[in-house]
């Protein structure tokens, strides 16, 4: 199975971390004291310390039941690209922090693409065949009714890469929704979700 995730950055980890305990502080540090306490969780992450008090706190709020405690995974942002068929856009776009920064556009260049390549294994070779023709038809003549023959013939199984940012909490959603799913895109994303930073801990969760 191709990648579902590529070119993946997290950010303001160790930062959203520590804010988790600001419900509890009556005087948060600030300059050089913050960035000090910001640079112990950081070491502890990447050795792993998660007894470090910040990082157990957090791990306990984000599996807490009840709602709002896990509020702070909003901070830890993530952005990446993300390759998925038309199928599975369908669904992604019901999730409100998914938000969209940029994407491969069907209108501006479906007639350069090469669909043997774009599309899922699981597409028809027929129909792959059927719209390689419709494009051919608007390739030698350019009217918009040949754009549209191509555009309302399109497979669910077409894959389209967009660049993505959203946060933890999102992405704890998402899995819990989708890591169980029919569609093998959906198998693919929750899979790698997996290997983010501390994905066990705040995405993944008591499964």
């Amino acid at each position: 199975m191709s990648r579902v995730l590529n070119n993946i950055k997290v950010y303001e980890l160790a930062e959203s971390i520590y804010a988790s305990g600001y419900p509890m502080m009556t005087k948060v540090p600030i300059d050089i004291s913050w960035e000090h306490e910001i640079d112990l969780i950081q070491k502890d992450i990447k050795a792993k310390n998660y007894l470090n008090k910040h990082i157990k706190r957090a791990i306990h709020l984000a599996n807490a039941k009840g709602g709002g405690h896990n509020q702070f995974l909003t901070g830890i942002l993530v952005s990446f690209d993300m390759t998925f068929t038309n199928k599975g856009w369908i669904e992604a776009e019901r999730y409100r922090f998914l938000n969209f920064v940029s994407s491969q556009s069907t209108m501006h260049r479906i007639n350069k693409m090469d669909l043997d390549e774009c599309c899922s294994k699981r597409v028809d070779q027929r129909i792959i065949d059927i719209v390689n023709e419709k494009i051919d038809n608007y390739n030698d003549n350019p009217t918009l009714e040949n754009k549209r023959d191509i555009l309302d013939n399109l497979p669910s199984g077409l894959k389209l890469t967009a660049r993505i940012t959203t946060n933890y909490r999102c992405l704890r959603n998402m899995y819990e929704q989708r890591h169980n799913h029919q569609l093998e895109k959906w198998l693919g994303f929750c899979k790698e979700l997996e290997k983010l930073p501390m994905a066990k801990e705040f995405i993944i969760g008591d499964k």
